[in-house]
């Protein structure tokens, strides 16, 4: 059991907070799920898909995922890499036409504080644990 479900986090459809991604390890606290907290002031609530399209597109407007940083324990994303993303940036990508898609049982329900059920339900995915299953 995730530290998020014995917490009771829930995600965009009202049920448990799911695991979004243990490869690389994401979530503001890196226990491979979207929680939140007052620590993080950034919401990184999105639990979203890494296409090229959305890489490049946070690079472009200065948040580079893609560069690995070690200083921060930090590998750098690629395509495919399951990452919560900070809530305000995916919705800036959702208006730029570059959204990346979400997998919405692992999406905290506190991203609804700044983007629509409706618009993340345009880009829900079900992603399987497995990605080598979509080779």
């Amino acid at each position: 059991m995730t530290e998020a479900s014995m917490d009771g986090d829930l995600n965009v459809l009202g049920e448990q907070l799911q695991e979004c991604g243990t490869d690389p390890v994401t979530g503001f606290f890196r226990d491979g799920c979207c929680t939140t907290g007052p620590e993080d002031l950034g919401s990184h609530t999105v639990c979203a898909v890494m296409t090229t399209e959305f890489l490049t597109h946070q690079a472009g407007v200065g948040n580079d995922l893609s560069t690995p940083r070690p200083e921060f324990n930090f590998a750098g994303l690629r395509p495919g890499d399951r990452w919560c993303v900070v809530a305000a940036r995916w919705l800036q990508a959702y208006h730029a036409g570059a959204a990346a898609p979400v997998v919405l049982a692992s999406t905290h329900a506190r991203s609804l504080d700044t983007i629509p059920l409706s618009v993340l339900r345009e880009h829900a995915v079900d992603v399987p644990p497995d990605l080598s299953s979509l080779s």
